[in-house]
């Protein structure tokens, strides 16, 4: 997962919001650095957004 697609993720925030977002201790690992930027495993973003966001949360967990 991208950066666009956790910005779409998370009801459309701006990019500056999702950079400052992963850049905090509680946020997941990004698992590779590319030349279009960071990628994040979908799995662990969506676990981030059930603790932090659980407005946000898939209906399908919990």
């Amino acid at each position: 997962m991208g950066t666009h697609e956790i910005r779409v993720r998370l009801g459309g925030i701006s990019r500056q919001r999702v950079y400052e977002l992963t850049l905090r201790r509680t946020f997941p690992e990004a698992v590779a650095d590319l030349a279009q930027g960071k990628v994040w495993l979908a799995d662990d973003v969506e676990r981030w957004i059930a603790v932090h966001r659980p407005d946000l949360a898939e209906e399908s967990e919990g």
